[in-house]
């Protein structure tokens, strides 16, 4: 079933349901799925989709047509002549009220997240796609730091994400520069996890293999992953106890436990 749109006009976000499976598809293909306002909210909708069913345990996030993402639709700001343009045309209010939740709901969302990176994922494009747990990017898409050229710097949690893919020394370039990153550097460098010929299959296959998996484990390796560079070594240790004394009261962990010690694969419900 796919979302739909305000006013009966073509969904900006296409969501789609493939057994326990989510896929989100952006899809504003004319305009390379820049982000307008709309498309954050049916994105978040289509989020609320996935929060809400419990049978859902991984989700597929992608682009329509050429494009994974352009970034933001900069039709979307005033840059009309006037004394007042820099307050019209300041990104900052779109970034507090749309970028960052969108960000902030991408990496906090209850199941793992796979992104196929079909085509260009450019600005905050590339920031949306990692903030996916995982991305796969087919060969001719790629990968553009964009906003040195216009004068702005990373947003949508880029220079936060990026440093830890790449590291700093890469990160720094490609922001500064604002060169392409082609797809097969881009998993040379760590930024994504495969290449694919057909991106999105092979985000399906992985989406599929995540969501047998003990859901609540995954999600919880994410976030300790995410964080462990704002932590020292003492407070990821205990944070690591803390999190595995939750997880041993989930049915998964008992599941696995059991299955493993009676030679069976393991059944895992997500619980």
């Amino acid at each position: 079933m796919n979302t739909t749109a305000s006013g009966g006009a073509e969904p900006a976000v296409l969501f789609a349901r493939e057994g326990a499976v989510a896929v989100l598809t952006l899809n504003r293909p004319a305009a390379l799925n820049s982000f307008t306002r709309q498309m954050h909210r049916e994105l978040w909708a289509a989020l609320d989709q996935v929060e809400a069913d419990k049978s859902i345990r991984a989700l597929v996030l992608t682009g329509a047509g050429r494009a994974f993402c352009a970034g933001a639709d900069l039709s979307e700001f005033d840059f009309r002549a006037g004394d007042d343009i820099m307050f019209r045309a300041d990104p900052g209010p779109v970034i507090d009220q749309a970028f960052n939740p969108t960000t902030r709901r991408l990496i906090s969302v209850r199941v793992p997240t796979v992104c196929a990176v079909n085509g260009v994922a450019a600005g905050a494009g590339a920031s949306v796609a990692m903030a996916c747990d995982i991305a796969i990017a087919a060969p001719g898409a790629n990968f553009i730091q964009a906003f040195s050229k216009i004068g702005l710097v990373p947003d949508s949690g880029g220079t936060w994400l990026l440093p830890q893919r790449v590291g700093l020394a890469r990160a720094m370039a490609l922001c500064m520069t604002g060169d392409k990153l082609s797809a097969a550097d881009a998993k040379t460098m760590g930024m994504i996890w495969d290449v694919a010929d057909d991106a999105v299959a092979a985000a399906k296959a992985m989406a599929e293999k995540l969501a047998a998996m003990p859901t609540k484990a995954l999600v919880a390796t994410r976030a300790l992953l995410r964080g462990a560079h704002t932590h020292s070594l003492d407070e990821q240790l205990d944070l690591e106890r803390d999190v595995q004394s939750r997880l041993g009261f989930t049915h998964d962990y008992i599941e696995g436990v059991t299955a493993f010690l009676q030679k069976r694969p393991a059944q895992f419900k997500g619980e």
